[in-house]
């Protein structure tokens, strides 16, 4: 736990979960853990968590493997992405939410091009 008079500036990871009352700038990596941002929470990080759940105040983009819940007191100015989000009543938001974090639209792009390219390669082997 990272309490409410504790200030932090770099980048927090490890193999735990964490729950942050106090400042956070930088950012937190826990992919594999919990991260709660209580009330008093005041993050400028982008966060990388298993679930993240915030209560507090965010700027930054939030990345939940599983979930990311925003409660009825927080504040989150940045993009999610996870397959699961949940905005309760009186939460406030401002940025996008993505909940298919599958292969990035490049990644896409490129495979659907390679394909393409093979099969009328294929195509052409056929004719002849």
């Amino acid at each position: 736990m990272i309490g409410p008079s504790i200030v932090i500036y770099g980048k927090i990871s490890g193999d735990e979960n964490l729950t942050i009352e106090g400042t956070v700038e930088g950012s937190i990596e826990l992919p594999n853990q919990d991260v709660l941002i209580g009330q008093s929470g005041r993050i400028k990080a982008d966060i990388h968590g298993k679930v993240v759940h915030i209560e507090g105040n965010i700027e930054g983009d939030i990345t939940g493997v599983e979930q990311v819940i925003i409660s009825n007191s927080g504040n989150v100015r940045g993009n999610l992405v996870a397959p699961r989000v949940t905005l309760e009543d009186g939460a406030v938001f401002k940025g996008s939410i993505d909940m298919d974090p599958g292969e990035p639209l490049l990644e896409k792009t490129k495979a659907a091009v390679k394909d393409k390219l093979q099969k009328e390669s294929s195509d052409i082997e056929t004719a002849k």
